[in-house]
């Protein structure tokens, strides 16, 4: 069976995005461990299911599964790939709802340069849990983004972080897994990120992370809005108002091809 897709990217977080038409009805979870594996399928942090047809409040349906086969309630970065690929196929539209299993969100197309696209994605209501909690021993801030996110303070990178994400991810205390930022501020308006994602383990950048981590630098009184959080794969911009979080950044469409799925697989 062949299962077509398109690969996005939106910061090097990347994507593999299906017509909900053009995938099967079962089996889901495994077929996105097949598909994202980077040595014997396609590669990609995950897998998107979307059904573009409009309905009443919103202009897309999506779904998606990590690289591990779970199934997040949300992906910042992800969400704007879907709306790059809305875009694409949509070239006169400029804004885009998009029904997540975080609730329906709304982006706005900022700008375009061939494949490259820049969106603000309004992220929703961002909930402080625990300000001040203590997670594997270490001093953390527990965030609601639609997701569940534990973020740590820190001085640098010199240390296992991915082990400590690894470790934060399965903390009996997230009964549901948890993602996992590493903060480190840098002046007033500017944080530098890494990310232990949930089911997905290290990547290049994460949206709803950045958010989480934005989120909880201003609630310490680590940066303030406007906050550019600086990832590996470039810089993001948060923007607070309230507990309400407008995501900048950018979405790149890298390719249309499609996954051989056999009984091997």
């Amino acid at each position: 069976m062949k299962i077509p897709f398109v690969k996005l990217h939106g910061a090097k977080n990347d994507f593999l995005i299906t017509r909900i038409q053009d995938a099967p009805a079962a089996d889901l979870p495994e077929i996105a461990i097949a598909i994202c594996n980077r040595y014997t399928g396609v590669g990609a942090d995950g897998w998107m299911l979307i059904d573009a047809t409009p309905r009443d409040g919103y202009d897309a349906t999506i779904r998606l599964f990590n690289s591990d086969g779970s199934e997040p309630e949300l992906s910042g970065n992800g969400t704007r790939c879907a709306a790059a690929l809305l875009a694409r196929d949509n070239s006169d539209q400029t804004e885009f709802r998009i029904k997540t299993g975080a609730g329906i969100k709304h982006l706005k197309l900022i700008s375009q340069t061939g494949y490259q696209y820049q969106f603000e994605m309004n992220m929703g209501n961002i909930r402080v849990l625990e300000l001040n909690a203590k997670v594997q021993g270490r001093d953390a801030v527990i965030i609601d983004a639609g997701n569940p996110q534990c973020a740590f303070p820190v001085a640098d990178f010199n240390f296992d972080w991915r082990s400590a994400g690894e470790a934060t991810e399965r903390d009996q205390r997230f009964p549901n897994r948890t993602n996992v930022s590493f903060i480190r501020p840098i002046d007033a308006n500017t944080i530098e990120v890494r990310f232990w994602e949930r089911g997905a383990g290290e990547t290049n950048s994460s949206g709803t992370g950045s958010t989480g981590a934005a989120v909880a630098a201003a609630a310490r009184g680590l940066a303030q809005s406007p906050i550019t959080v600086q990832t590996p794969a470039g810089p993001l911009t948060l923007t607070l108002t309230g507990d309400e979080a407008k995501l900048k950044g950018p979405a790149e469409l890298i390719s249309d091809g499609a996954f051989y799925l056999s009984d091997a697989k």
